[in-house]
């Protein structure tokens, strides 16, 4: 008996899991923003290019974003997620299975481009290049608008050779808009080698910044800078804790003639700490949850969890995630055309 009830609570505990595993809702066949990362305007822009492709191409590319997707019940990697995503939608046409795929997990920090079966192997690289190269470093920077942007743009131009916007244009107007796009490139280039200088020049000019000689204010004497493992001393309990956290650097420099103090502050360049509503040291971490997600009917919500590591206050925000837009017109259907893949494509993280 003892036997049998244990394999039959075993069966259900696998066979529950093993069906735990769901799916988004597909509201919208191009543009599912359930992570709220892009704007109104920023989705219409993104989703232009989508209907364009479908109406010029009859190529179907759905661009989806969520928050985890431990929220649908998968804790695995994105790869087999993003597959078995795509086959249940049916991205593409179900003869030429030449769908695509655009999958974001926003707060999981990795994204998946899946192509239909009808390419083979032959996207996986190009896919790869784009998602390194275009996507993934703005997302590292927070811009989720331009790297969803510029790599659907990649992606329907390595898919059909030409660029969204040009499906309709003259020779002339190509050669315009490439003209453009090189000029455009050579700027990002060359921000791209100034940058570094300019990075170099900023920490030397810290660097001295810190490191100048300063003047007692009261009787002028030379100050002196103390060592960092004495100046805790002369540091308030919550400074400490932003030093320790690495959110917020003090200097305490003393005036050897007349005992004056002077702390000066340097804010971490990088820190993920803001300022507490009670204590005031930069010592508050957040955390994200989306307690509802946004459909094209109803907007989300989603809580902000706010807690002190110095004075332990703790608060939550919650705020109303933007509805999904929803076209008017009949492209905007839900529907698809029975596509799958077998899992081509590429992944990157950020």
């Amino acid at each position: 008996m003892r036997v049998f009830l244990t394999t039959l609570f075993a069966t259900f505990f696998v066979a529950h899991f093993a069906t735990a595993e769901t799916y988004p809702v597909r509201a919208d066949r191009y543009l599912n923003d359930y992570a709220d990362v892009l704007s109104p305007d920023e989705e219409a822009q993104v989703r232009a290019k989508l209907v364009e492709l479908m109406q010029e191409r009859d190529i179907e590319f759905t661009v989806l974003t969520i928050p985890t997707m431990f929220d649908y019940g998968h804790t695995g990697q994105i790869e087999p997620y993003a597959t078995n995503l795509f086959n249940s939608w049916g991205i593409g046409d179900a003869q030429r299975n030449d769908g695509l795929l655009m999958l974001i997990s926003q707060f999981d920090r990795v994204m998946r481009i899946e192509v239909g079966s009808g390419y083979g192997l032959t996207l996986n690289t190009p896919m790869k290049n784009i998602i390194d190269t275009a996507i993934t470093p703005r997302f590292k920077k927070g811009d989720f608008f331009n790297g969803i942007d510029v790599g659907v743009s990649q992606v329907i131009y390595e898919v059909t050779g030409t660029w969204p916007g040009e499906f309709q244009a003259s020779e002339s107007e190509k050669l315009f808009n490439a003209s453009r796009r090189w000029v455009d490139r050579l700027g990002a280039w060359f921000y791209a080698l100034l940058a570094p200088v300019l990075g170099v020049f900023a920490v030397i000019f810290k660097k001295w910044q810190r490191n100048r000689p300063r003047r007692c204010p009261v009787d002028g004497s030379k100050m002196e800078r103390i060592d960092e493992t004495w100046d805790d001393q002369h540091l308030q309990k919550g400074q400490i804790s932003e030093e320790k956290l690495k959110s917020v650097d003090y200097d305490v420099w003393k005036c050897m003639r007349c005992d004056h103090m002077t702390i000066e502050a340097y804010k971490g360049w990088f820190s993920r700490y803001s300022a507490c509503r009670s204590c005031g040291f930069k010592t508050v971490e957040s955390d994200t949850t989306i307690l509802q997600s946004a459909t094209t009917s109803s907007t989300g919500l989603k809580r902000i969890d706010y807690r002190c590591l110095h004075c332990n206050d703790q608060w939550s925000l919650r705020k109303t995630i933007t509805r999904v837009s929803n076209s008017s017109s009949s492209s905007s259907s839900s529907s698809s055309g029975g596509g799958s893949s077998s899992g081509g494509g590429a992944s990157g993280s950020w």
